[in-house]
């Protein structure tokens, strides 16, 4: 009976064994997977340290101080040296419009006195034209002189005819005589050839420019500026001119351009050809001692004082405010606020405003 009890135990308890030992093999084997699908999840970013990150500062508007200071309006313009005395030489007879230049006399620099010949143009056909003219006329004068012999025996009226036919024709002989004269020019003062505009054998027409002649030891400043400009600019008015290469010299306004007449065409009267310079068209500024280096030619700019105050109060540009006709500023204060006050501004350069009222030197304004 005993026997039998023991062996039923033992019986009982391998199967109880197994069964734990299955148990036991399935936890481990569970435990093995769960561990193995957790390596194979993607790892979990780091936490990022925001500590290093500085935030940017609400930027800071300028501020500047009011202050006083010299205060200059100018208006500036661009130019040339130019000779007090110089002309443009052409030939001005309608009678000789399209003959050839048959021969040029000077060239470019070369020094002229008065009187002496620049160019002169074919005129064979006309002085031919005069020796057959003057052969006519001598019998003419033959005649007339037989018809004053006669003139108690004549009508009053035919001798009259007569007369006057005669003197149209000693007329015709000095109008082409003078044409003769007339085609060639020269030079009306004594100078220099500045420039040319004409070859030998080219045709020329009347009032085209053939040359300049200028007197190089009386020099001024020529500039051109815009008409609004110029409606700001007086006779007297302190200049400040830039020549280029030679350096900036002070001067004072001379002579203000002529009014322009568009029907003038630059000058020339027939409207073709070059520009005729004209110191007329030029606001003309006198300067005491020019540089060594400054020549007629020379461009140059130039500025022009047209409106100067000393010690005006002026604040920059930038921290002027204007909202419809209210002109205000933003000043600061010294416990950092702001307020804005109403001003009233005058006279205002590319950099600065001036304020009449409103604001006193040592006050701080805020820029935009």
């Amino acid at each position: 009976m005993f026997t039998k009890w023991w062996t039923a135990y033992s019986s009982q308890d391998k199967g109880r064994n197994r069964s734990r030992k299955a148990s036991g093999l399935l936890a481990a084997m569970t435990l093995s997977v769960a561990l193995t699908g957790c390596s194979l999840l993607p790892n979990e970013p780091a936490e990022e340290d925001l500590s290093s990150i500085q935030l940017p500062e609400v930027s800071k508007k300028p501020e500047y101080e009011v202050t006083t200071k010299t205060l200059e309006t100018t208006v500036a313009g661009s130019g040339k040296i130019l000779s007090m005395q110089e002309k443009t030489l052409y030939f001005s007879s309608q009678t000789l419009d399209g003959k050839r230049l048959k021969k040029l006399y000077i060239q470019p620099g070369d020094k002229v006195q008065a009187g002496q010949a620049i160019a002169e143009l074919d005129v064979e056909d006309i002085k031919k034209n005069i020796r057959n003219q003057q052969l006519q006329f001598r019998q003419q004068e033959l005649q007339m002189k037989e018809t004053l012999r006669q003139k108690d025996e004549m009508d009053p009226i035919d001798f009259e005819q007569k007369q006057i036919a005669f003197e149209e024709a000693r007329q015709q002989l000095a109008d082409l005589q003078k044409d003769v004269g007339d085609a060639v020019l020269t030079a009306p003062f004594s100078g220099t050839v500045v420039s040319m505009n004409v070859q030998e054998g080219a045709a020329i027409k009347a009032y085209d420019p053939i040359c300049i002649v200028a007197d190089p030891s009386r020099l001024i400043v020529a500039a051109e500026m815009s008409k609004d400009d110029l409606a700001k600019v007086a006779i007297g008015m302190e200049a400040k001119v830039d020549i280029n290469s030679a350096g900036t010299v002070k001067g004072t306004i001379k002579a203000l351009p002529q009014p322009k007449d568009d029907s003038n065409n630059g000058g020339n009267p027939n409207g073709q050809g070059p520009k005729v310079t004209n110191l007329g068209d030029y606001l003309l500024i006198e300067v005491k001692d020019l540089p060594k280096s400054a020549t007629r030619g020379t461009p140059l700019t130039a500025s022009v004082v047209v409106n100067r105050k000393e010690n005006a109060v002026v604040i920059p540009l930038s921290a002027l405010r204007t909202v419809g006709a209210r002109t205000y500023v933003q000043v600061a204060e010294a416990d950092g606020s702001k307020r804005e006050v109403d001003i009233e501004v005058g006279q205002q350069t590319s950099t600065d405003a001036e304020v009449l009222q409103g604001l006193t030197p040592g006050q701080k304004v805020v820029g935009r």
